[in-house]
This record gives C-alpha cells, sequence and structure tokens, in this order.
C-alpha cells in the first residue's frame, strides 16, 4: 500500500509539473498581455507619413529643376526648348479642336554692332527692353519664348492671319521705338518679324521654319526701306 501511495504520489506530482508547463507555454488569451499589434501599425503609419513627404520633395525638386531647364535665366521667359514644348502642345490642342494660332519670330537688327560697341551688359539691357516691350504688346494666354541670341518668338491663340500680322508690325513698332543712352549715345535697335499661321497640318520644326523663312524676307525689306 505504501509503495502504491508513494507511486501515486509521484504522478501527482509530474502531472502538476506538465500542467505548469502547459500553461507557461500556452498563448495568452487577446487581453491578458499588451498588444503589439498596435505599436507595429503605428510605426508603420509614421513611414508612410515620411515615405510620401520625401516622394513629394523628390517631384518638388523634379519640377523645380525641369522648370529651370526651360528658362532663360538672363530674361525669365522660356528658352527654346520651353518654347518649342509649349509650341507643340498648342499644335496637339489645335489638331484635337481646329482651334487657331500663329507664330511670329523677331530678330533683333542691331544687336551685335551694341555689344561690340559698348559691351554685353549693354546688350542685355537691350534684350530685357525688348522683352517688356513684346510682354506689354500681348495676351497672358500668348507665350514669349527667347530662340537664342538676338530671336525670339511669340505664340499667338485665337487669331486670324490678318490679326497675326497687325501683331508682328506693331511688335516692331514697340521695339523700334525703343532708345538707350550708353556712354552718351542714343542708341536704337530695332526688329524684323516673321509670321507662320498655325494649322492642323503644322508641325513644329515646319512652323518654325516658315515663321523664320518669312523674318528674313522681312528683315530685307526693312534693310532696303531704310
Amino acid at each position: 500500500m505504501k509503495k502504491k501511495s508513494k507511486a501515486a504520489a509521484s504522478g501527482a506530482a509530474k502531472r502538476q509539473k506538465s500542467a505548469a508547463a502547459v500553461r507557461k507555454t500556452a498563448p495568452r488569451r487577446p487581453g491578458t498581455a499588451p498588444d503589439t499589434r498596435a505599436t507595429v501599425a503605428s510605426d508603420d503609419k509614421a513611414t508612410l507619413r515620411r515615405l510620401k513627404a520625401q516622394l513629394a520633395r523628390a517631384q518638388a525638386r523634379i519640377e523645380e529643376l525641369q522648370a529651370s531647364s526651360e528658362t532663360d535665366f538672363l530674361l525669365d521667359i522660356l528658352n527654346r526648348r520651353g518654347f518649342e514644348r509649349e509650341l507643340a502642345r498648342s499644335l496637339s490642342f489645335i489638331k484635337r479642336y481646329h482651334a487657331s494660332g500663329a507664330l511670329i519670330v523677331l530678330d533683333v537688327d542691331r544687336l551685335k554692332p551694341i555689344n561690340d560697341s559698348f559691351g554685353h551688359a549693354a546688350g542685355d539691357e537691350v534684350l530685357k527692353a525688348i522683352v517688356a516691350a513684346i510682354s506689354d504688346q500681348v495676351r497672358a494666354s500668348d507665350v514669349v519664348g527667347r530662340l537664342g541670341g538676338d530671336e525670339f518668338a511669340v505664340l499667338l491663340w485665337n487669331l486670324s492671319e490678318t490679326d497675326a500680322r497687325a501683331k508682328a508690325a506693331a511688335l516692331e513698332e514697340a521695339i523700334d521705338r525703343l532708345t538707350f543712352m550708353f556712354r552718351g549715345n542714343h542708341v536704337s535697335a530695332g526688329a524684323s518679324a516673321g509670321v507662320a499661321i498655325l494649322t492642323a497640318h503644322s508641325d513644329v520644326e515646319r512652323v518654325l521654319d516658315e515663321a523664320d523663312r518669312a523674318m528674313y524676307v522681312r528683315k530685307a525689306q526693312r534693310r532696303h526701306e531704310s
């Protein structure tokens, strides 16, 4: 009997230890310990917010770099790259919606002699005054760009060929009226304008070439008139 009692006691002790071990290793029921899932979710949200902020800064920087690559730093207007992009977009709009428009190319007549006689700072002053004169003659919806050197372009919306040619003449007149004083000398520049009408069949290279050729014809006429 004593041996059986000892064996039973030993078995009961083992069962108690086994049950205790099970209780230690068994997963806790919800609510019996701090829930780490909320902490993890909060960390994920913070990471997501940080990544979104970084992406927004990167996109803003890309837009800033793109804008700077398409802007003439001296005159704060579109350079050739930026103007050609706007012209391409405008031609796509004209083709799709059968809108009307015109391109005017202007070449400053006497910029090189001014640069040679009075320096490039004087030439820069002339260019800035010319951009201001052009801007005064066009609408907010029109686009002004510098194609390079002393050549400018104006993209005009919703006007007839007659109106476009009248606008080209007005731009020439406005620039012709500009006068400057350099080293005690009164100096004027002047400009010659060529016009190309935008149609559904126009493309960027062709219309720029057409306006450029018209500008050189006009320059020859002005030279003959003077």
